[in-house]
């Protein structure tokens, strides 16, 4: 049986923002038994890591490290609600495997919907530094034994596609452990994992699995961590056309985190399969969310011209769920596409002011 044709979302949790509160109290109530507080926020919001398995293979993998990437806590969540259903499954893996899974890593950012943690740094290029908490605790619990694997769980913008027309729905990568991007053993061992993975995916979304840059950040998180001798897996979590509260993408993903699971269950440390990897087409950054197209400005002379927009996600203290507000990125002869596109072709540009503003929150409407 296929995973994806048993994936069950959590339907505690059904929208894309995820509060801290509402998931600490889900984890004290249904999983108490396997979750470990392993240390606590700038703000103090505590951090916890679930382990599920009694396998010899040490697997460990943190979400929200960025806290506005919400994708893989509701994969997890799911993950777990999906192998209920069907025990032998959850079985099969969790026998080979056990795998330790830090929740919320950066829970202050995530109850904001921001990148960065309380004091404004991104944990993700904090590595060497360590002048966040979190960082520390995420390194010491690394030094703690001797993973296999690492899974480093976070998600991408809208602009990404596989090939100018498709979206990049997921993006893998096996991070590099040099600027010269020398493919060792232990990229080897993770280009493994994501060639099965993307054996699976491609039948199911074709053309909307892409590879991730794998240009070496000196202070980034899994590039650190396999240079020093663990094999990390990069995942992002795109775009699903007409889907920005990323419900098909949170599925996909789920299925993505089973597959790289099962395949580092089977492969144990093993590199066949490694070159299949090179075949996943590089992600390229090609469109806009919006792009109104032949726009006439209420201007003294003759201009027309395109109008870029990208959509901002806004969380509001007291919401279920986060905004999409839409800004102006671009304007002049835009070249990239949009996911949607809107020709203003004999049509009035109805705005406070002559020209749109950059950077600007959208103050026009296009009337007939």
């Amino acid at each position: 049986m296929n995973f994806e044709q048993i994936y069950s979302p959590n339907q505690f949790f059904p929208n894309r923002y995820i509060s801290p509160e509402k998931l600490f109290g889900y984890l004290q109530e249904h999983l108490s038994e396997y979750i470990q507080e392993i240390g606590t926020s700038y703000l103090g919001k505590p951090i916890y890591k679930l382990t599920v398995g009694t396998g010899n293979i040490q697997v460990l993998a943190w979400s929200q490290m960025h806290g506005n990437e919400s994708n893989a806590s509701h994969a997890m969540l799911d993950l777990l609600t999906s192998l209920d259903k069907i025990p032998e499954m959850n079985k099969e893996l969790f026998e080979k495997i056990t795998f330790d899974f830090i929740f919320m890593l950066n829970p202050d950012g995530s109850e904001k919907w921001t990148r960065m943690n309380a004091a404004e740094i991104d944990l993700n290029r904090d590595f060497h530094n360590e002048a966040s908490a979190e960082i520390k605790f995420l390194k010491n619990r690394v030094a703690s034994k001797k993973y296999d694997y690492a899974l480093n769980l976070h998600e991408q913008r809208t602009i990404f596609t596989t090939d100018g027309i498709h979206p990049a729905t997921l993006s893998f990568l096996a991070p590099s452990e040099n600027v010269e991007r020398t493919v060792t053993e232990n990229r080897k061992k993770c280009m493994a994992v994501i060639a099965q993975v993307y054996h699976h995916l491609k039948e199911i979304i074709p053309n909307q699995i892409g590879r991730y840059s794998d240009e070496f950040y000196p202070t980034s998180t899994g590039d650190n961590f396999i240079k020093a001798g663990m094999p990390t897996i990069l995942f992002e979590g795109g775009h699903f056309v007409n889907d920005y509260t990323r419900k098909e993408t949170r599925k996909y993903y789920t299925v993505a985190l089973y597959y790289a699971l099962k395949a580092i269950s089977e492969l144990n440390s093993g590199t066949e399969g490694w070159e299949a990897y090179l075949e996943i087409p590089e992600n390229k950054e090609t469109h806009y969310d919006v792009i109104y197209r032949n726009v006439k400005l209420n201007t003294d002379h003759e201009c027309v011209l395109d109008i870029a927009v990208q959509y901002r996600e806004i969380f509001e203290e007291g919401e279920d769920e986060i905004s999409f507000v839409p800004f102006v990125v671009e304007a002049g002869e835009v070249r990239r596409k949009g996911w949607q596109e809107i020709d203003c072709t004999g049509k009035k540009f109805i705005s406070p002011t002559k020209y749109p503003k950059l950077d600007a929150e959208v103050s026009f409407t296009i009337g007939d």
